[in-house]
């Protein structure tokens, strides 16, 4: 578990609440993330059932249940969701997901959907407070087929959920990629597993082409910044990934599961 301020600046604060341990999640460590804005705060990714009460401990450094404003899911797994029935009596906070998952968050035993809106397939700016905003981004097929991703104008952090994963040896405990060529073993099979194509990672590739990229922060695994952000997303333009390796009769890495 480890707590790092990614970005702090008068009023504003991107933080990682939790890296879970990798018995929590079933061998595959998960990151919760909180932003802040003066009082105002949103979690994305909460995680599941099993990191619960160690996310809400570190969010207890820096806010209350009272002040969650918004709940971002970036798709609909049970480590990200699992644990959402309990945030949802703590606090009274709306929950943006892709609405194509709407209709199956229930089967989390969600019964009252009436906190949740359902994030169209383009996206959305969505406000939090008056001067506090963030960008919902799709990706679709990376992973999801609803995947959204939400980008911080401030911090210009972007939190990619399972785009950037990384599937790490227990003894490695980096926070952050800063050598990306060295990393790249930890990430290539999951993205040529999980990856929908490479035709889906380009249309990405251009929806966030505008978007100034100090960090992109994934679910799983360390934090890219300086020069390993430009170098991971050359890396992807042109992987081929998913359909792309059926397609050609390639095989998947061994690693890919």
């Amino acid at each position: 578990m480890r707590n790092i301020c990614l970005f702090e600046a008068e009023n504003h604060s991107f933080i990682l609440l939790n890296e879970s341990e990798p018995g929590e999640e079933d061998g595959v460590r998960s990151n919760q993330f909180l932003v802040m804005h003066g009082k105002n705060g949103v979690l994305l990714d909460p995680g599941g059932f099993g990191v619960m009460p160690r996310v809400l401990a570190e969010m207890l450094r820096y806010t209350g249940p009272e002040n969650i404003r918004a709940i971002m899911l970036s798709h609909q797994d049970p480590d990200i969701v699992g644990g959402l029935s309990t945030w949802l009596e703590l606090c009274v906070a709306k929950v943006y997901v892709s609405s194509i998952w709407m209709r199956f968050l229930p089967h989390y035993g969600l019964k009252d959907m009436s906190r949740f809106v359902g994030v169209p397939d383009q996206g959305q700016v969505c406000e939090i407070a008056p001067d506090f905003h963030l960008r919902l981004i799709p990706a679709h097929f990376l992973h999801s087929e609803g995947q959204i991703n939400v980008y911080d104008p401030v911090s210009k952090i972007l939190f990619s959920g399972d785009i950037g994963a990384a599937m790490l040896p227990l003894d490695n405990n980096d926070a952050f990629v800063d050598d990306f060529a060295s990393h790249i073993p930890y990430i290539r099979g999951f993205h040529q597993r999980y990856m929908g194509s490479n035709k889906a990672i380009r249309c990405w590739l251009e929806t966030i082409a505008e978007l100034d990229i100090e960090m992109i922060a994934p679910q799983h695994g360390p934090i890219y910044r300086g020069q390993a952000v430009p170098d991971f997303l050359n890396w992807l333009k042109d992987l081929p990934c998913g359909i792309d390796l059926m397609q050609s009769g390639g095989r998947f890495s061994e690693d890919c599961a």
